[in-house]
């Protein structure tokens, strides 16, 4: 608080600049300062924040009070609490031109905001203009809030500008442009890998700032790659003995020591270079020798340099004179009274350790004085030092100073770092197996749960192994002091799981091997294991598999087995146990039990815990098995890989099925159109189509089926190329039954399809060929507002077709005994003028043999420009020119003027009365022409055939009327 009451003071003093002294600003700091709690110094920075919030608001505020309120929020921050209703106060300071208030507002943007922070972009322009000042002073605060400001994303927009500054006049912008290209270095490495030849280049610059801060990137540069940079180690040698013989001017000093701080990062990148090189080792052996000398005793710094010489000694090839040195000064080092210069003593030991161990010996009984001292840092930095000593011969005593250290600590995050270093230590330096296990023991026991439980398994191999090049009795002797070790074990309390599993395991494996006792006991201390830690499911499982274990042994031994009371009671709860592997142990143990000891053998060989299980990939045990059931009608086995093409083949057979509940948009292109190719099938007799047999087809996408009638082909012989239809579902209406068949006319008028129907401008013809349908009686209704959305994204504006009138008539010929319905004329009436007859055909017109015509070019334009002229003039046609009915239908059913397309079949009162119009008609002439509808009465209730009759029907008429409005194409025509 006295530091923070400091820094207040000093910055209020600041904020002075020549506008006087704010009174207001030295009582926050001063009350601050005063606080007896923390809630009071709560109370008065909210209350403080209150008030900058509110004078900030003011859009006249003077510079001297901003300057002087973006210093509060400074403090503000410092304190801890969010100032950012402030930030973008600070800033708009870092655009002001006096030179003091945008440092200010540099160094408040610098502590405020983050590079990741959304107001980063708006300085980011001001740097660039600053960086190009001619005041160095300004460059520099620029620079300062690059190296703290500047992310990944905006490295480009500044990096010329300070690569540019690396020659500038002034040292100290040299110097901050270099830092800030280390700070680029260390954000992305790859935006400036092209310029690391400047690093070199300002090594020998003749400021020695720039050449120190120079040290820092080459530093980094150094750790990643140090091959690169092994021509420099004599520019390095060269730079710390100039530095060490005092050639630097005196303000660089510190201490009296000559650029202290120089010379530390010249030592850390010269251990570097001479790692394993001999060559450039014995460059640098001179002047680290001279360094110790050198040194100054008395000072921190003289001593943090002498530290880093050993350090450097212990990193470069190792040298005689070099390391006497180094060994002296840790020496003096351990021999301090000061607890930082003893644990530097210590350090710098293990390190030296690994070159010479017999530096060690000299300093025995100082390290024993710090293993002991009570400063635990010291204490632990000393274990370490042991760790890195220890040998076959010390083993002992080391792991049994660790042990009793981890016994009086309560950390337990070093407790299990001390655990594992024993471990570790005990596997690789055990004088014999026997100490091993002891050591082992002790470590679980103390630490508990905090081992590994790798350990519990190579504990238990171990013992299963035993020596393998001593004998048998020296193995036997191992698992029998394991045996009594353990059973002297189990009566201390709280012992931790992984230990039990390790006592349950040795106790069934060589609890009654060397006979000296008996089932009954071992089995009884099991049944006390199991019942004192009941809550442990798997301390319970391997108790349970121990007793299994044991009394397997008495019965292939010949022995009677007379499972204990006790056992019996466990063996029945764990029976009924909700655990399924605490039941399934307890019935392996009864049905072990009922074996007989042949059985037993086989299934449970004694003392094979350790041998190699051969593992039968190919199970061959089992061909004749597979041959037999083969033989009898079994299926054969089917990879992997072939069953999962057999489900891609069963999935595209329900293909269909999941058509029927799929109505999403789809975005694949038609498949084009196949030319017909003229049928020898003879054409099927009219009589045929009296029957209407409903076949279903699956569809599948961009796929056409071909038809079994006659193609298209005029009384010419000449075919047409169309857009087949023939089977193909339609997407962008409701769904519809399509027909195979195809009507086939003297003469071929241009058509337009509409929602799936092709109607013929002119005399339209209807075959009475045998049609087939597909019948889709399960996919669920479209809604009408997504049938609106697909005419309009696709169906484009309401088409009015005409056609001109002539004088001349001509009858429409048939073709294979079937009559023509021609389409009717028909106007629009007004709302008071009683219905029009519908049926009231004007004149035909005189229709000729039309080309060919591209249907996907009016799919694609669906106005053609007749059409086009008829849509923009609509009285022009109500006057001039009747539409036709059909006509009329085609454009009801793409305008979306009232005319909502329904579902035919589910609109039963409509459908009714359309249909009771339409029977009516069966047989009229008009003009000489006879008009025959081959139409049955619909009849109520689930009728396939009806309905199928019904909906060709009405698919004919192109709309269905959704009442019975006389004035049913007034609301089209407007």
């Amino acid at each position: 608080m006295e530091q923070l009451k400091t820094i207040g003071r000093e910055l209020a003093m600041g904020s002075q600049g020549g506008f006087g002294q704010s009174k207001e600003f030295l009582d926050l700091i001063k009350s601050i300062g005063e606080a007896r709690s923390k809630a009071e110094e709560e109370r008065i920075i909210i209350q403080e924040m209150e008030n900058l919030k509110r004078r900030l608001t003011d859009p006249d505020i003077p510079k001297r009070k901003m300057k002087e309120y973006i210093i509060r929020l400074v403090y503000v921050e410092m304190l801890g609490h969010d100032a950012s209703f402030g930030y973008i106060h600070a800033v708009k300071m870092t655009h002001d031109d006096n030179l003091l208030l945008k440092r200010t507002g540099y160094l408040a943007v610098t502590l405020f905001l983050n590079e990741d922070h959304d107001l980063i972009i708006l300085i980011v322009n001001t740097i660039q203009k600053d960086l190009k000042s001619d005041n160095y002073l300004i460059v520099c605060a620029a620079l300062n809030a690059v190296c703290r400001l500047i992310n990944e994303e905006t490295i480009p927009a500044v990096l010329p500008q300070v690569v540019e500054l690396l020659g500038h006049s002034k040292e100290a912008v040299r110097k901050k442009a270099i830092m800030a290209l280390h700070r680029f270095h260390q954000k992305s490495p790859s935006s400036i890998s092209h310029l690391l030849s400047n690093f070199r280049k300002r090594l020998c610059d003749n400021d020695p700032g720039v050449m120190g801060a120079t040290l820092c990137p080459l530093f980094d540069l150094i750790t990643t790659d140090v091959h690169s940079y092994k021509d420099l180690v004599v520019s390095f040698v060269s730079i710390l003995k100039q530095v060490a013989e005092r050639r630097l001017p005196k303000s660089y000093d510190y201490h009296q020591m000559p650029a202290p701080f120089i010379q530390i990062k010249l030592l850390k990148i010269l251990a570097l270079l001479g790692a394993g090189d001999r060559q450039a080792s014995e460059h640098m052996y001179t002047v680290v020798g001279d360094l110790f000398k050198k040194y100054d005793p008395l000072s921190n710094i003289g001593n943090a340099v002498l530290y880093q010489s050993i350090c450097c000694v212990a990193s470069i090839f190792p040298n005689p004179k070099l390391l006497e040195a180094a060994a002296d000064a840790i020496s003096r080092f351990l021999k301090s009274d000061s607890h930082n210069l003893k644990y530097m003593g210590i350090d710098a030991l293990g390190r030296l350790i690994k070159l010479s161990p017999d530096i060690a010996e000299q300093h025995q009984l100082a390290v024993i004085d710090c293993m002991e001292d009570p400063d635990d840092t010291l204490k632990r930095k000393t274990f370490e030092l042991l760790y890195t000593m220890t040998r076959s011969t010390n083993v002992e005593v080391i792991v049994n100073r660790m042990i009793e250290y981890m016994i009086s600590i309560t950390d337990h995050h070093y407790k299990t770092y001390i655990a594992s270093r024993c471990v570790k230590l005990a596997e690789e330096f055990a004088p014999d197996n026997h100490w091993f296990i002891q050591t082992i023991n002790k470590v679980f026991e103390h630490a508990g749960d905090l081992v590994n439980i790798k350990v519990a398994h190579d504990l238990m191999r171990l013992i299963a192994e035993g020596f393998r090049e001593d004998g048998d009795t020296v193995d036997n002797q191992l698992r029998s002091s394991a045996v009594e070790s353990y059973l002297r074990i189990i009566g201390n309390p709280k012992l931790p799981s992984a230990f039990l599993q390790v006592i349950c395991w040795v106790l069934g494996e060589y609890g009654t091997a060397d006979g000296k006792y008996s089932a009954s006991y071992i089995a009884g201390k099991l049944c006390d294991i199991a019942e004192a830690y009941s809550n442990d499911a798997s301390v319970k499982a391997y108790a349970v598999t121990a007793l299994m274990k044991v009394y397997a042994f008495e019965k292939m031994s010949g022995r009677t087995v007379d499972m204990l009371p006790e056992c019996q009671s466990l063996i029945e709860e764990l029976s009924a146990s909700h655990s399924t592997d605490l039941q399934q142990r307890a019935y392996e143990l009864q049905a072990t039990i009922g074996l007989d000891a042949q059985a037993i053998e086989n299934i449970m060989p004694a003392d094979a815990s350790s041998e190699d299980i051969e593992i039968d990939n190919d199970l061959s045990f089992l061909n004749n098995y597979v041959q037999e059931s083969l033989e009898n009608g079994a299926q054969p086995y089917v990879p992997e890989s072939q069953r999962s093409r057999m489900f891609d083949i069963s999935a595209t057979k329900s293909l269909d099925q999941r058509e029927t509940v799929s109505h999403s948009l789809r975005f694949e292109a038609y498949e084009l159109p196949r030319p017909p190719v003229p049928s020898s099938i003879p054409p099927m007799s009219p009589a045929i189509s009296a029957e209407l047999v409903p076949v279903s087809e699956p569809y599948h996408p961009r796929e056409t089926h071909q038809s079994t009638s006659d193609p298209s082909v005029s009384d010419d012989g000449s075919s047409q190329v169309k857009l087949r239809l023939d089977g193909v579902q339609k997407k962008w209406g409701r769904p519809s039954y399509s027909s195979p068949g195809s009507s086939v006319s003297t003469s071929s008028p241009p058509q337009k399809a509409v929602n799936g129907v092709s109607q013929v401008d002119g005399t339209s013809t209807v075959s009475s060929k045998p049609t087939t349908y597909t019948s889709r009686t399960a996919e669920p209704e479209i809604p009408a507002e997504k049938q609106k959305l697909a005419a309009s994204l696709f169906g484009g504006s309401s088409k009015i077709e005409t056609r001109a009138p002539s004088a001349a008539h001509k009858a429409t010929k048939t073709h294979h005994g079937a009559t023509k319905v021609q389409a009717a004329k028909t106007t629009v009436v007004p709302a008071e003028v009683p219905p029009p007859d519908l049926l009231d055909f004007g004149e035909p017109t005189v229709t000729s043999s039309a080309p060919s015509i591209d249907p996907f070019k009016q799919l694609e334009g669906l106005l053609d420009e007749s059409q086009a002229s008829s849509t923009e003039n609509p009285k022009a046609v109500g006057i001039n020119k009747q539409p036709e009915l059909m006509a009329l239908y085609s454009g009801t059913t793409m305008s979306g003027q009232g005319s909502n397309v329904v579902n035919l079949i589910s609109s039963n009162k409509d459908n009714s009365d359309l249909t009771s119009e339409l029977s009516k008609v069966t047989a009229k002439t008009v003009q000489g022409q006879t008009i025959v509808s081959n139409m049955a009465q619909f009849s109520k209730g689930p009728n396939v055939k009806a309905s199928l009759e019904k909906d060709a029907v009405v698919r004919q008429m192109g709309v269905t009327p959704t009442s019975q409005n006389p004035n049913l194409f007034k609301d089209l025509l407007g």
